[in-house]
């Protein structure tokens, strides 16, 4: 039986929290990646210091841990959009500010919209379409397309590779919502997490052990990180899992676009990247765009 709709207010406030848990988690990530861990190995120590933690989570209350082999299929395949989402993003965090890596990447909602209405579900309401091009323009905006030179291609050449990192995570993500909500609402949350996190985890060890592609924080601050990050990550992830079904994933995932609000403080004061007053007044066009999607009956 699927979880009892909870109500839209109390929602919305703790996918407010949890945007900025995963914000902290993005900001953790550019410091261990400075301080010596590469994609690979960040997202593996998230991945399966998450399942790690569900699986005593599911043991502690007792859930059962088998699943129809129907269901097991639907999570494998939700498990490699994430993991697919996980590399994408965090490929994007590292070389582009992670502010505007997750502005690119808050496009999903959007993305999500179109997929669910295109695979025949929900149509995006007029409102949803009406913002859309609003939000774009702030996209633009806060990425600064046109940099300072003015030139166009050679800002390109500066944030090109980390802004089709992050869209591949916005699809990404945005197809796992969609076939979680379809295929695992009905699901504990807590198991659904775990499943998810273990195929991840599962994908991500394997890839980096064959390709060689593990590198270790190379002093304290940078493990320090990789354990914020996974904290950080475990925390919000789950809890993602575990209030989009209840809600609605198609108009209502999109509170998380605070995520890069929060992001902009904390880059701000732990990483120092500052950004120019018009790149601030693009991001909260596209938080506030996506915001009234999100708050709307």
């Amino acid at each position: 039986m699927a979880a009892a709709p909870i109500s839209r207010w109390a929602g919305i406030v703790l996918l407010l929290v949890v945007a900025t848990i995963f914000g902290a988690n993005h900001v953790a990530a550019r410091i261990a990646f400075e301080h010596g861990t590469n994609v690979t190995t960040a997202v593996a120590f998230r991945s399966a210091g998450t399942a790690v933690f569900l699986l005593l989570l599911l043991l502690l209350y007792r859930i059962p841990l088998t699943v129809q082999r129907q269901t097991a299929k639907h999570a494998l395949l939700v498990g490699l959009l994430v993991a697919s989402q996980s590399y994408c993003l965090y490929s994007a965090v590292a070389i582009i500010p992670v502010a505007l890596a997750l502005l690119v990447f808050q496009t999903f909602p959007m993305m999500l919209a179109l997929l669910s209405w295109a695979a025949g579900g929900e149509r995006p309401a007029r409102v949803v379409l009406a913002v859309m091009p609003v939000a774009l323009v702030g996209i633009a905006l806060a990425l600064d397309v046109w940099g300072r030179s003015g030139n166009l291609a050679e800002r390109w050449r500066e944030i090109g590779a980390g802004v089709l990192w992050a869209l591949g995570a916005a699809v990404s993500f945005a197809a796992a919502l969609l076939l979680m909500t379809r295929w695992l609402a009905a699901m504990d949350g807590r198991l659904r997490s775990f499943l998810t996190m273990c195929v991840v985890a599962a994908v991500v060890l394997a890839g980096g052990a064959a390709a060689g592609d593990f590198r270790l924080p190379a002093d304290a601050t940078g493990w320090l990180a990789v354990a914020l990050l996974t904290a950080c990550y475990g925390t919000a992830i789950t809890s993602t899992f575990i209030l989009l079904p209840r809600l609605g994933a198609v108009n209502n995932a999109v509170v998380l676009n605070f995520e890069p609000i929060a992001v902009l403080a904390i880059a701000w004061v732990v990483l120092d990247q500052k950004v120019s007053a018009l790149q601030i007044l693009g991001a909260f066009i596209v938080t506030g765009a996506i915001m009234i999607l999100g708050t709307r009956r």
